[in-house]
């Protein structure tokens, strides 16, 4: 190869950050209505979880603007950055738009920086491809659905795991282990086109960042997918005793009755028995005592000897 060749190839490389590594990814192209907002996904890989990464406006990578970095600033004006590290994403939330090309770019240490390049276009009307909610959960086992509406039939939507593998319409299949299936029809009331994705028997893993595509056109939604929740009930047992049961139960109150009965019967002769016995003790003393009274009296006269 010419060497001035290599030299408009390797300009070319710089001016739009071309790069053979592809370390940072995201969607193409989005469309967004003038006045909403809008959050950008960037991929990264894992080799550089702690790495700055920044996100810069501009058509060339040579002289775009940075907006907002992970470092600092965080947030700049209606535009806010955040890193997770876990997942290893970086997204940036817009609040004020307006048309034009942005970076996703991040830092190396003794290399160039890697990014790679996106296009927003704002339009007053409704956009080319939009969805309801650009967030949406979930529960394992459960399901969600997506629906991508946009204004031209144009070619087949698809729906894609960030980083990963797509679904086309017409052609069912899995992500991650999750069915997914896509419809595509005509809605009268929007005039124009729905694409329904829907993905069932939700898991964990299925917790990230996919793409509505349509044509050149791609929009991020994030899925979150939780544990079901689990209601304790609690059950009250009323145990109702069998007939032999209730039988017995009769018969042990009757005979509690009868003891009850035969006391009452005993009571008053036994008391009367009692009151006898201590009223027999209380003569009883009080007779010996005058005895000796007696004694004493007839010694004290004489008229008894020892």
């Amino acid at each position: 190869m010419a060497p001035h060749l290599l030299l408009v190839l390797c300009i070319l490389f710089v001016l739009t950050g071309l790069s053979d590594t592809q370390l940072v990814s995201t969607v193409r192209h989005v469309s967004v209505k003038q006045g909403s907002s809008i959050t950008i996904p960037c991929l990264y890989d894992q080799r550089y979880s702690n790495n700055v990464k920044y996100w810069c406006r501009g058509s060339f990578w040579l002289g775009c603007s940075t907006v907002v970095r992970t470092d600092h600033p965080k947030t700049s004006g209606k535009t806010s950055i955040s890193d997770d590290i876990n997942q290893r994403v970086f997204t940036v939330t817009m609040t004020s738009l307006s048309s034009d090309y942005y970076w996703c770019i991040m830092e190396r240490k003794n290399e160039a920086d890697d990014g790679v390049r996106l296009q927003i276009s704002v339009s007053p009307g409704t956009p080319e491809l939009y969805v309801d909610q650009q967030e949406l959960t979930g529960v394992v086992g459960g399901s969600v659905t997506v629906l991508c509406y946009y204004s031209k039939l144009g070619d087949s939507g698809r729906w894609c795991r960030m980083g990963g593998s797509c679904v086309a319409v017409g052609h069912p299949g899995a992500l991650d282990g999750t069915f997914v299936k896509l419809v595509q029809e005509q809605r009268e009331t929007t005039n124009g086109y729905v694409l329904m994705v829907t993905m069932s028997g939700l898991m964990m893993e299925n917790t990230g960042w996919y793409r509505c595509e349509k044509g050149d056109l791609q929009l991020p939604v994030y899925v979150t997918v939780n544990q079901p929740t689990t209601i304790q009930s609690t059950t009250t047992i009323t145990i109702t005793p069998s007939v032999t049961n209730r039988d017995n139960v009769v018969t042990n109150e009757n005979t509690d009755e009868k003891h009850q009965s035969l006391l009452e019967v005993l009571f008053i002769p036994l008391s009367l028995l009692v009151v006898l016995i201590a009223v027999t003790l209380i003569t009883w003393k009080m007779l010996r005592k005058h005895s000796k009274y007696l004694l004493k009296l007839c010694k004290k006269n004489g008229n008894v000897y020892d």
